[in-house]
């Protein structure tokens, strides 16, 4: 059982449709073949948040380019079926998420708080951070935010179990 405020579910929607647009179809290979398979190029991200949503499977380099040609565009569909599941339930009240609408959530928060946790640099002291930072500073909306995706994850994990 979930119960959110309309401006929480404002600002869970925001959230998804912003990953949404990060977890877009990546680059292609230009053989159409490998095109309509989705098998991509290969390359590591270069934007820290796709790097650490999509981390490299393998040390050595080239065994990571070519698992990656292969799994990239599958994990972004995921990761997009996942944000659109949570835009699609969230809404005001109470509500009750089917199990596999709570583990869509599950992972979406997760790729949300890493999201939000790569631009905001967030360390294992964030809590001692946001405990002490001024409501004033310009950083504390996100680093709140990044609090109530943490809260959220915890709460659903609970009652999963």
């Amino acid at each position: 059982m979930a119960e959110f405020e309309a401006a929480e579910v404002s600002l869970l929607r925001s959230l998804v449709s912003m990953m949404l647009g990060i977890v877009s179809p990546g680059q292609t290979s230009d053989d159409p073949l490998e095109r309509a398979l989705g098998i991509g190029d290969g390359a590591a991200p270069s934007d820290p948040v796709l790097a650490r949503l999509f981390p490299s499977a393998y040390e050595d380099e080239k065994e990571s380019v070519e698992f990656r040609r292969y799994t990239e565009a599958t994990l972004r569909d995921g990761k997009r079926a996942d944000a659109q599941t949570v835009h699609e339930t969230a809404r005001s009240g109470r509500f009750e998420l089917s199990p596999e609408e709570a583990q869509a959530w599950l992972r979406s928060l997760n790729d949300l708080r890493l999201t939000l946790g790569t631009k905001l640099d967030v360390t294992e002291e964030v809590h001692d951070e946001i405990a002490t930072m001024s409501e004033d500073d310009p950083r504390y909306p996100a680093y709140v935010t990044y609090d109530w995706l943490t809260y959220l994850q915890d709460s659903l994990v609970r009652a999963l179990w």
